[in-house]
């Protein structure tokens, strides 16, 4: 371990690791203050809540590929910038607006809009940064890290949103996730990477950038499966964490500090998985990590047939531990497997392809919620989530592909 640790004395290591987390800190303020800072609004309602998400949603969809090519084409770490800039602007106006009581419902659509635009720069960017960071034959400890600290955050900011929300409102939770992320900016700010070539000269216009980065992305089955397997599971889960979770906490199990645990324990979890990804070499790490997927279910199933909390907890740790694994499994399969000039483009496939039908899940989680109740509706993405994870282990792809 004390090994594996190393990695973080290396100072461009050090500061992608140290943003990151900042910034992930800062966006584990924005579930919970979000969630119950729109609910808290008069008149709100659940399908309020899924029209907000939905405006965050779906430009981070649209925009993805986009953010594919420009990271692939210009400094990664001038992209992750901005794009931790616009969240700050845009997680500071959220709060502002909930602390004032000003909002209009095409202000907050816009100002989530924003958000989701700069979710859509930033995933495929930090997806190709790490290689141009971390040695080959530590990405999957580099990735393991990135994780830790991640997780770590998400803990700490679940826990101090939650006793935000129910001390003073979810405004100031936001307000506080904006100067995260303006923190997170200022150190990636700091990173120098080496120059390298990113697309060649003769390719002029974005359309062939992304028909080179789709050749890339078709011809792989174990990626495209899992991706389809992940459109899916992403749809249920929004509907849950972003909709059907916090509706059903606040009915019956006392409103956002229940919740928060809920999401705690997935983060505590995540820590977890940190250190069995550290020291897990699978040879045949796709089939692994999909076959994780499978208990990610838990929690959904116990919060939908009315379990305890703690068990609902138990149950949002293994699903940490699951989704950790999986994660750094996955994102070092495709760094090894993928060119990098081509990595963030191949990314953003995998990106849109796994979040196109997440604002589905959100559209439909309130008007469902509503006809049926919260707790069927979990029960059922549930189900979606076991269905899907099954469908992908039936691929030649998933489970042949090898690690080096």
């Amino acid at each position: 371990m004390a090994g594996d640790l190393g990695l973080l004395r290396d100072r461009r290591f050090a500061l992608l690791f140290s943003a990151r987390t900042v910034s992930v800190l800062g966006s584990s303020f924005a579930p919970v203050a979000l969630a119950f800072g729109i609910l808290e609004l008069p008149g709100a309602t659940a399908t309020t809540l899924s029209v907000v998400l939905a405006a965050e949603a779906v430009p981070m969809v649209v925009f993805m590929l986009v953010g594919g090519v420009i990271a692939d084409r210009l400094p990664r770490n001038r992209v992750m910038f901005a794009a931790d800039a616009m969240s700050a602007l845009a997680f500071a106006a959220l709060g502002v607006m909930l602390l004032t009581r000003w909002t209009p419902m095409p202000a907050l659509v816009i100002v989530a809009a924003i958000s989701g635009i700069a979710v859509a720069m930033m995933w495929p960017a930090l997806a190709g940064i790490i290689p141009d960071v971390v040695p080959p034959e530590r990405l999957q400890t580099g990735n393991a890290l990135l994780g830790l600290g991640a997780n770590s955050a998400r803990v700490l900011g679940l826990v101090l949103s939650g006793a935000t929300v129910a001390l003073i409102g979810g405004g100031w939770s936001l307000v506080v996730s904006g100067l995260m992320f303006a923190a997170g900016a200022g150190l990636i700010a700091v990173l120098r990477l080496k120059p390298v070539e990113r697309l060649a000269e003769e390719r002029h216009s974005v359309l062939a950038d992304l028909r080179d980065g789709w050749k890339e992305f078709i011809s792989r089955q174990w990626l495209w499966v899992v991706v389809a397997q992940f459109s899916v599971l992403v749809m249920a889960m929004q509907a849950a964490h972003g909709v059907l979770g916090p509706l059903l906490a606040k009915q019956s199990l006392g409103g956002a500090p229940a919740w928060s645990a809920v999401l705690a324990g997935e983060a505590v979890g995540m820590i977890g998985g940190v250190v069995v990804a550290m020291r897990l070499r699978p040879r045949r790490p796709i089939f692994l990590g999909t076959l994780l997927t499978l208990p990610t279910a838990l929690p959904y199933l116990l919060l939908g047939v009315g379990a305890p909390l703690w068990t609902v907890v138990l149950g949002a740790v293994i699903m940490g531990v699951s989704m950790d694994v999986f994660g750094v499994l996955w994102q070092t399969t495709m760094q090894r497997e993928i060119p990098a000039e081509s990595l963030s483009r191949v990314s953003s496939y995998d990106a849109l392809g796994s979040l196109m039908f997440g604002p589905i899940g959100l559209l439909v989680a309130g008007p469902v919620a509503v006809a049926v109740g919260p707790g069927p509706a979990l029960v059922g993405c549930a189900a979606i989530v076991v269905v899907c994870g099954l469908a992908a282990l039936t691929s030649p792809g998933v489970r042949g592909l090898t690690s080096p």
